[in-house]
């Protein structure tokens, strides 16, 4: 009877571990494709997109020196396109600040300055740290419903679900001006993977960032 007992439970155990698995790998597996899926259509060319009065242009690497890495220059340069060509009047450049001596918003925006955007049509977002918190805060402190979203094709769909996940209504523009390293979107296609599987638990928890402050609406 004990061995019987024994068998039992080996086997309710096997089975509840391979269940488990089988849920685990459909998430890392279907929950991005799907998410691929559902915002395929909201992604735009520059010149195919709607008017919105804001941009916003997500943050990415700034070197030692100021210079804007190749993606996020491509980033700034799709939005001034977007500025230039009236489809925007306003950019919210948002990115990590938490260092001193490491400043993407201020970067971008210097960017953007030299390309002819006044800076009184350039909020800077000093805590997007995460994209997840880049959209909390568009809409909690810089009170942005709608908007454009500007970043490269395979970070689109992340960034679509949170904001609107998070209350704002919003389409993307790629902003994938050249061809880049195939190391670089190899890893960067493979880190969606993850990331987009934190995106629904963030979705699920709406925790607020590490930084919030007073609301600063975009006039």
């Amino acid at each position: 009877m004990r061995h019987k007992r024994t068998r039992i439970v080996l086997w309710i155990t096997t089975t509840l571990f391979f269940v488990l698995m089988s849920g685990v790998a459909g998430l890392v597996w279907g929950w991005p494709r799907w998410v691929e899926w559902r915002y395929a259509a909201r992604i735009f060319a520059p010149d195919a997109v709607q008017p919105e009065r804001i941009a916003i242009v997500f943050g990415a690497r700034v070197y030692s020196s100021g210079r804007l890495s190749g993606m996020l220059r491509d980033r700034v340069d799709t939005a001034v396109e977007l500025y230039r060509t009236g489809k925007v009047s306003k950019l919210l450049v948002s990115g990590d600040n938490q260092f001193a001596d490491y400043n993407e918003p201020g970067a971008m925006m210097a960017y953007a300055i030299a390309q002819g955007v006044p800076a009184a049509d350039i909020q800077p977002d000093y805590a997007g740290r995460r994209t997840y918190d880049t959209c909390y805060r568009a809409q909690a402190i810089f009170q942005v419903e709608r908007a454009i979203l500007v970043t490269q094709r395979f970070h689109l769909p992340r960034a679509l679900f949170l904001c609107e996940q998070l209350g704002l209504e919003v389409v993307g523009v790629a902003a994938d001006r050249r061809q880049y390293d195939p190391r670089a979107i190899a890893f960067s296609e493979t880190r969606e993977i993850p990331a987009l599987v934190a995106a629904l638990f963030d979705a699920i928890r709406r925790a607020p960032p590490p930084v919030l402050g007073e609301p600063i609406p975009i006039q």
